[in-house]
Order: C-alpha cells, then structure tokens, then sequence
C-alpha cells in the first residue's frame, strides 16, 4: 500500500515535470517505491524556489526573535516587582515579549511548510545582526524604552535582510518575501515608529527637577494603551 502511495505521488509529479528531466523521475519512482519512506533527498518534499539559500537567514532572525522575547520578558519582570511597580511598562514589554515569541512560532511554522528544518543546535549568525553582548536590563524607565527601540530597529533590520536575500539572492523565492512583506515588514515598522514616540514623549516630560510625576502619569498612560 505503501509502496503504491508512494508510486503514485512521483508519478503525478513526473507528468508535470519536463521532458529533460523524465531520467530523473523514473529514477525517483524507483527509489520510491523501493524503500518504506521518503529519503530526505526525494523530491518529493515541499522545497522548492530560494528555499535552500534563505534558510540559514531565517533561521538567525528566529534566534533573535526568540532573544528579543527573553529579554522583554525580563524587563515586564523587572517593572512588575514590587520596587518599581510600573504595570504600565510592565505591560508594554510582556506584549512585546509575546509578539516576539508568537513571530517566532509563526516563523518555524512558515520554513517547515516549505519543506526547511529549524536546528536550533546549529548557531546561525545573520549579517544584519549586531553585537552578541547582552545589554543591562535593569534599567530606569527611559532607558528601557532606549533599549526597546534598539531591540525593534534590530529585528526590523533583520527581517529587511532575509526579504533582501529572498528578492536578490541567485536563487530567489518570491513568496517567502511576500510572505515577510504582509507579516513582518510593516508590523516592525510601526513597531519602531511607536517606542521612539514614547520615548521622546518621556525625554521631555523628564526635563523638570522632580520627574517621578512625569513618570507616574507616562505610566498611567501606558496601562490605557
């Protein structure tokens, strides 16, 4: 039964491939139907276009994504404690947090659907990375969102480079770069465009001898966003 699921799968593909290439097919059908499972190198997979060079890069920007997430994470811990008591901050970096751990997911979903594999064993360094030295994180409220909007304009220049190798790479693959240009591209856009609003918002609201009210009412305004 196998065997015949197997035969007929190759099959269809062979009828649409070219004439150059029935030697391959008939030599896939073979191979196919021969063994209990599909080999990592049948061509029956779902590889297909640029998938081969853009993986190493998709690969990085989700490291990073997942870098991003942690971090977030540990500045919404470090505002929710009991000494900075900040919920509105605490709720601006766990949304953020989230996003970046759901972007991520969605990510790994989005390269396996195409036949790749996320080896998260394998270091895979992207060129539009920046330096690996983890920041402070126990930081002051505008310093937080000094380091927010540095995180975002990271990860919107990562997701810029893999839609860069997507488009101009020898190899291209059109909808993977769609699929950046409707998911990732404009969300980090905005993303960018909203903390260094809020931090400019703050820097000026800060220029008084006593900012802790400044802060309280920022704080107050992040809770309602």
């Amino acid at each position: 039964m196998k065997s015949f699921i197997a035969f007929a799968l190759v099959a269809s593909l062979c009828a649409l491939a070219q004439a150059n290439e029935e030697g391959v097919c008939r030599n896939s059908v073979v191979s196919a139907c021969g063994s209990s499972s599909f080999s990592g190198t049948s061509i029956c997979n779902a590889r297909f276009a640029g998938i081969e060079s853009i993986e190493p890069e998709v690969q990085a920007y989700i490291n990073s994504q997942l870098t991003k997430s942690y971090e977030y994470l540990l500045l919404a811990t470090h505002f929710n404690s009991y000494q900075k008591n900040r919920p509105g901050f605490q709720k601006l970096y766990q949304g953020l947090s989230d996003r970046s751990f759901d972007d991520s997911i969605d990510l790994i979903k989005k390269i396996t659907s195409r036949g790749g594999i996320v080896d998260f064993n394998t270091r895979h360094e992207s060129p539009a990375s920046v330096s690996t030295q983890r920041p402070t994180l126990e930081v002051d409220e505008l310093h937080s969102l000094a380091l927010a909007l540095d995180n975002e304009k990271q990860l919107a220049t990562g997701a810029t480079h893999v839609h860069t190798r997507a488009t101009h790479a020898a190899l291209r693959d059109p909808e993977l770069a769609h699929y950046l240009e409707e998911s990732f591209l404009p969300k980090q856009a905005d993303s960018v465009r909203k903390l260094s609003g809020y931090a400019n918002d703050l820097a000026k609201l800060m220029k008084v001898p006593d900012p802790s009210l400044s802060i309280y009412l920022f704080d107050e305004f992040l809770q309602k966003q």
